[in-house]
C-alpha cells in the first residue's frame, strides 16, 4: 500500500518503491548509454557542467556572507577615494587603470561630485571564470562594493551611489581591452546600469597641440584631426613653437592632473561616450562568442565584421 509524506502528499514514503525504480532506471539507463555513447557523453558532460556551477553558486553564496554583504554592496573598497556629495544624481565614479594615472585622476577632480576608483591591470574575464572566482577576485569586489547596486538577484539600482559610472583607460590596444573586461563584468552581473544609460567610456585625446601664443593648445583624438586641426590652424594664421608642437600622449598615466582634468574630467570640456543596449539578446550572443571559450566560433565572428571595424585597434 502506498505511503506519502508530508501534508501535500507529493512524496512516496515507501522504502521499497526506492530500490525498485532504482533498478528499472539503472537497467534503462544503462542499456541507453551502451547504444548511444555519443549521447551519453553529453548527457553527462552537462550533469558534470551542472554539479560544477551548483558548487560554485554554494562557494559563491557563503564568500559573499563571509565579505560581510558584498553582494548586496555593503561597505566600501579602501582604495576608492569618495566623493563628497550623497547625491547619486550629481555623483559621479571614474573605475582608472594603474596608480598613476590613478593619482592624478583623485588631485585633478573635482572633489564634490568625482570619485576615483582605481584598478590594477586587466580584471578577470567573467566569462570564462566560475562565478565564486569572479566574486573572490579583488578588483571585481571592490567595483561591486563601490558601485552599492549589488549582483545579480540581489541587483537593486535605487542602491547606486553614482548615476555616471566612467570607465577611463588609454586610448590602445591595451587599453580597450581592459574596458571590455570592464563592460563584460557590468554586463553579466550589473545588466540594468547599462540599460539604464549609467554606463561611459571616457574618451581620452591622443594628441595635443601647442600654438605660439601663451596658453593656447587644442586636444584632438585621432590622426586625421590632428592633420586637419593643424592646417586649419596654419591657414588662420597661427604658428606652431619650434619646440615640441605636437604632443602624443602614451597613455592616462603620462598627463598630469591639470590635463587629466582639462581632456577627461571637465564636464564642460570633456568627451563621453555612452554605452547603450539596443538589442539585449544580439549583445548577449556578441559577449559570449568574443569572450567566451570558443575561439574558432570568435575567429568566424572576427573574419566576418572586419570589414566593417571603424577602429582597427579596439
Amino acid at each position: 500500500e502506498p505511503q506519502f509524506e508530508g501534508q501535500t502528499k507529493a512524496k512516496l514514503g515507501n522504502t521499497e518503491a526506492k530500490g525498485f525504480v532504482q533498478s528499472v532506471v539503472n537497467d534503462q539507463l544503462g542499456a541507453w548509454l551502451e547504444q548511444n555513447p555519443g549521447e551519453g557523453k553529453e548527457v553527462i558532460r552537462k550533469a558534470q557542467a551542472a554539479a560544477t556551477a551548483r558548487i560554485a553558486a554554494r562557494k559563491a553564496r557563503d564568500l559573499a556572507r563571509n565579505r560581510k554583504g558584498l553582494l548586496g554592496g555593503g561597505g566600501l573598497p579602501g582604495k576608492l577615494r569618495d566623493c563628497s556629495s550623497r547625491n547619486p544624481e550629481e555623483c559621479e565614479v571614474f573605475i582608472v587603470e594603474g596608480d598613476s594615472a590613478g593619482g592624478s585622476a583623485v588631485m585633478g577632480r573635482e572633489n564634490r561630485i568625482q570619485a576615483i576608483l582605481p584598478i590594477r591591470g586587466k580584471i578577470l574575464n567573467v566569462e570564462k571564470a566560475r562565478i565564486d572566482k569572479v566574486l573572490a577576485n579583488t578588483e571585481v569586489q571592490a567595483i561591486i562594493s563601490a558601485l552599492g547596486t549589488g549582483v545579480h538577484e540581489e541587483f537593486d539600482l535605487a542602491k547606486l551611489r553614482y548615476h555616471k559610472i566612467v570607465l577611463m583607460a588609454d586610448a590602445d590596444v591595451d587599453g580597450h581591452h581592459i574596458n571590455t573586461l570592464l563592460l563584460t563584468l557590468l554586463f553579466r552581473f550589473m545588466r540594468p546600469l547599462i540599460e539604464a544609460g549609467h554606463v561611459y567610456l571616457a574618451q581620452p585625446p591622443l594628441y595635443r597641440i601647442k600654438w605660439n601664443k601663451p596658453h593656447e593648445h587644442e586636444f584632438v583624438y585621432s590622426d586625421a584631426e590632428r592633420d586637419a586641426m593643424m592646417r586649419d590652424g596654419l591657414e588662420q594664421g597661427k604658428k606652431l613653437p619650434k619646440d615640441a608642437p605636437i604632443q602624443r600622449y602614451k597613455g592616462l598615466g603620462e598627463m598630469n592632473a591639470d590635463e587629466l582634468w582639462d581632456t577627461t574630467l571637465d564636464p564642460d570640456q570633456r568627451v563621453l561616450l555612452q554605452v547603450t543596449l539596443e538589442d539585449a539578446a544580439q549583445a548577449d550572443e556578441i559577449f559570449s562568442i568574443l569572450m567566451g571559450e570558443d575561439v574558432e566560433q570568435r575567429r568566424s565572428f572576427i573574419q566576418r565584421n572586419a570589414k566593417d571595424v571603424r577602429f582597427l585597434d579596439i
